[in-house]
């Protein structure tokens, strides 16, 4: 009997809510199931997870272990843990990949405890450096690849085109129902009670300064057909009892025709689903279009308006031709076929002055009272500039003028303060005062008390009247500061502050 390569692949834990399928590392596994013996181990699921870990290398000869890292509460399991399987196992080839791991590649690699970083798509890449360790071959020919080669020097691969994702191996799904059962996956959510999350298409054609992703892909963009994902769809519906679905994905909306499609096939399904798009994409659609795709169970769908300003939204690279005064229409739209528009603001970009800094945070603030106006029911998600590093980018070459620098060790980036900034929600940037902060997270409070979540499913329509009685003056007035009272009462509540459903 042939011995079949062992891998042992880690989900770390995402946040404090209810763990979603775990669908990147249930990539990579598609991608070795024909020539590895594999096993997940999931740390929203384990309440210690490095124990788990830990006893699973002490029991059996495993020679890979590979990790999804994410920005923010994943690299809290991802480094300590990774980290001493290198110290206690050092002849196990531990491998990252995921959008921190990709973006942050070389102190990744430097750190001493990570070998490989996948860059972007794993599915050929990580197969094939596993085949590569075993056979003490090459790495250089292995695309989306980044390793430290023989002479110290940091190497990165070329990067592959997406792959067709109809011809990729299904997720199995099967296999992992065998170490988690898959219901504990399917969730409450503002869509339903057994939410699926999924993902049907990677990147997106567009190359917005302040995105994880555009590094990673290039500005490409390539999607499931329509049937293939609602095969899936049905598939957990019938076998594990799905009824909503949140899509994942960068941008699910690229393609009109294939949303059309899918809506088709959903018709009758009795299925609630999100999804995340662009406002100018959409802005596109027939009003046929839109129709089909609320009567088809489309509920919300998440957009990055980022600012109502046109001159900073071209420093954003936001690409196509979105406008204040199209997001604003938009809203408007929305609200005339039912479907929910969630809007991102980011607040507190660089500027030239500390003046034009608040001056930019105060139209902000308006422009989203305005959308409220407009259509009451938009969701409203506010947060604090956080850069990425898109080199080249009008915005990132200001950020570095400021000063600005990540940390440049990757245990650094487990002190609180760099947790916080991947969240965008204590950012460490120089341009942005604690008076900004304050005015931005006391708006965000009196805001969402104004106008509560929907998506928060516990709240009763009592809880709603009282939010809404206690901050009708703030919110009318323009008063903000010190919005105590507000912030006891959402605690009492366990108010859940609106948040991109997919997340």
């Amino acid at each position: 009997m042939t011995h079949l390569p062992k891998v042992l692949l880690f989900n770390p834990r995402a946040a404090n809510h209810k763990p979603r399928i775990p669908n990147s590392v249930l990539q990579v596994a598609a991608s070795i199931n024909h020539f590895c013996d594999w096993v997940i181990v999931d740390g929203n699921l384990e309440e210690n997870p490095e124990e788990k870990i830990v006893s699973l290398l002490q029991d059996s000869d495993f020679s890979f272990f590979g990790s999804t890292v994410m920005p923010g509460p994943q690299l809290k399991q991802a480094i300590p843990i990774t980290k001493k399987i290198k110290e206690k196992y050092p002849n196990i080839t531990t491998i990252w990949g995921g959008y921190f791991a990709a973006n942050q590649s070389k102190i990744c690699l430097e750190s001493g405890f990570v070998d490989f970083v996948i860059n972007g798509p794993g599915d050929k890449a990580f197969p094939l450096l596993i085949e590569a360790v075993l056979g003490n071959k090459s790495f250089e020919a292995i695309p989306n690849l980044c390793f430290v080669n023989s002479d110290g020097k940091n190497i990165q691969t070329k990067k592959d085109a997406l792959y067709d994702q109809d011809v990729l191996p299904d997720l199995p799904y099967k296999k992992l129902n065998e170490f988690y059962p898959l219901k504990k996956y399917l969730g409450k959510t503002y869509l339903g009670t057994q939410t699926i999350a999924y993902h049907s298409s990677f990147g997106c054609p567009f190359t917005c300064s302040f995105c994880a992703v555009v590094p990673i892909y290039n500005a490409k963009w390539k999607g499931k057909s329509a049937q293939k994902i609602f095969d899936d769809i049905l598939f957990l519906k019938e076998k594990f009892g799905g009824n909503a679905i949140e899509f994942h994905d960068n941008n699910f909306f690229v393609s009109e025709k294939r949303v059309v499609e899918f809506s088709k096939l959903m018709l009758g399904q009795n299925m609630q689903w999100w999804g995340e798009g662009r406002i100018d994409t959409i802005d596109k659609y027939s009003d046929d279009s839109l129709a089909l795709m609320k009567e088809a169970g489309c509920k919300m769908i998440f957009f990055g308006a980022e600012t109502g300003n046109d001159e900073l939204l071209k420093k954003m690279d936001k690409g196509g031709k979105q406008s204040g005064k199209q997001i604003a229409e938009f809203a408007a739209r929305m609200q005339k076929f039912g479907i929910v528009p969630e809007y991102s603001f980011v607040l507190g970009t660089p500027a030239e002055s500390e003046e034009k800094v608040m001056n930019q945070i105060n139209e902000d603030i308006e422009f989203i009272k305005k959308i409220k106006s407009i259509n009451p029911f938009t969701e409203i998600i506010i947060y604090v500039y956080s850069p990425v590093a898109t080199e080249g980018s009008e915005m990132y070459e200001a950020v570095k003028a400021s000063g600005f620098k990540f940390p440049q060790k990757l245990e650094d980036w487990l002190n609180d303060e760099w947790l916080n900034f991947d969240l965008r929600k204590n950012p460490l940037t120089p341009w942005l005062t604690p008076a900004m902060i304050d005015k931005i997270k006391n708006f965000e409070t009196v805001l969402n008390s104004y106008f509560p979540t929907a998506t928060d499913h516990k709240l009763k329509n009592y809880h709603i009247k009282i939010l809404k009685s206690f901050s009708s003056f703030r919110y009318k007035t323009g008063f903000y500061n010190f919005p105590y009272e507000l912030k006891v009462i959402q605690k009492l509540l366990k108010y859940r502050q609106p948040e991109k459903e997919g997340f």
